[in-house]
């Protein structure tokens, strides 16, 4: 049994999806736990009554993912009411659902994937790292399509690439002030995000391109993601976890 009990965790992107389903596995194992998200103020508060019905403290936080400030705020909001951090879990993120080849590629689109994706991760990493003064555990959600692309969504791709890179320079430099650094990268996920791919018989074609034939749900990929939070991964950072169902063995 994991047990996180008085830990404090953050998790972005957390009213929905693999966020809300991390944010109440943490919880489960006895961590307070702050969720930040971008909208759906509804969902959100949802999950926050669903963590404070499991015994702990938590709490949600609304704004911009992509911007400095928010993510300086959410961490200091959870230091202030905590004293301090030990989790965070990097989870906010969009994939355009549309494909587009890269010379139809809008400046526009790049630069809000990038923004969520990349940008919001260095903001967040940056104010978590120096929150986490006694050591603690950073794991983001990366993907499969940063590690072998994805046609049509070169945007999408690069940006979980490039927070692999990052997690793997990261582990390295704050591994010795007792601070692991990890990625989950998840295949095909049963969220909202994928109901254009999933539409008119895709669902089908995509699992039987799964060896295990089905699509993860979001608890499965939570899962992972409490093990690595966990005193079990003490000894491992700067890892890649692929969570795919054998879809994409890339080591």
């Amino acid at each position: 049994m994991i047990a996180l009990t008085g830990k404090r965790a953050l998790v972005t992107g957390g009213g929905r999806g693999i966020g809300a389903a991390t944010a109440l596995m943490l919880a489960q194992a006895g961590a307070n736990v702050g969720i930040a998200y971008r909208s759906r103020t509804d969902e959100a508060e949802r999950v926050v009554a669903s963590l404070r019905a499991l015994g702990v403290d938590a709490f949600a936080l609304q704004g911009d993912l992509a911007t400095e400030q928010f993510n300086s705020d959410f961490v200091h909001g959870a230091v202030s009411r905590w004293g301090g951090l030990d989790i965070f879990v990097g989870n906010s993120g969009v994939w355009p659902a549309n494909p587009v080849n890269v010379e139809k590629l809008s400046v526009e689109r790049w630069r809000d994937t990038m923004g969520v994706n990349l940008d919001g991760m260095f903001y967040g990493a940056r104010a978590a790292s120096a929150a986490m003064t006694t050591g603690g555990r950073m794991i983001f959600i990366a993907s499969t399509a940063g590690q072998r692309g994805e046609a049509g969504h070169a945007d999408y791709a690069a940006s979980k690439g490039a927070m692999i890179s990052f997690v793997k320079s990261l582990a390295v430099e704050l591994g010795p002030r007792g601070i692991t650094v990890n990625c989950v990268a998840p295949g095909w996920v049963d969220t909202d995000a994928v109901v254009v791919p999933f539409a008119d018989g895709g669902r089908a074609r995509i699992e039987a391109a799964i060896p295990i034939g089905r699509v993860a749900a979001p608890t499965d990929i939570a899962g992972p993601v409490l093990f690595l939070a966990s005193g079990l991964a003490r000894h491992i950072t700067g890892e890649i976890l692929n969570v795919n169902g054998g879809s994409v063995l890339c080591g």
